[in-house]
């Protein structure tokens, strides 16, 4: 089984910055794709980013596009999401997914983390 963990929420005010972090743990001898996806209260669950296994590869929502940057280091099976000049509109339950393809699509993801609450006051 895969275990998938965030951690780095938080309350902060629009501009300023937060990093949250995914550890996956359980089979990693397997090479996942890694994603985050967002909820904001009251509406559906959208992607935001993805990460290739190798870390070449990343794909952004538009809306984040130029704000976050997704990492990974394997080496402890750790994604990573830095998120900058944040806004209100990012505020939201963030999750994040591991699954076999780079795909933008939650369904793709098998495995999903708890999420981690992200609010940007104005």
């Amino acid at each position: 089984q895969v275990q998938v963990v965030e951690s780095g929420g938080g309350l902060v005010q629009a501009g300023a910055s937060l990093r949250l972090s995914c550890v996956v743990s359980g089979r990693t001898d397997v090479g996942y794709a890694m994603a985050w996806f967002r909820q904001p209260l009251g509406k559906e669950r959208e992607f935001v980013s993805v990460i290739t296994y190798g870390g070449l590869s990343t794909s952004y929502a538009d809306s984040v596009k130029g704000r976050f940057t997704i990492s990974r280091d394997n080496s402890k099976n750790t994604v990573y999401l830095q998120m900058n000049s944040l806004k209100p509109e990012d505020t939201a339950i963030y999750y994040c997914a591991a699954g076999a393809m780079p795909v933008e699509t939650e369904q793709d993801y098998p495995y999903w983390g708890q999420g981690t609450q992200v609010t940007v006051s104005s």
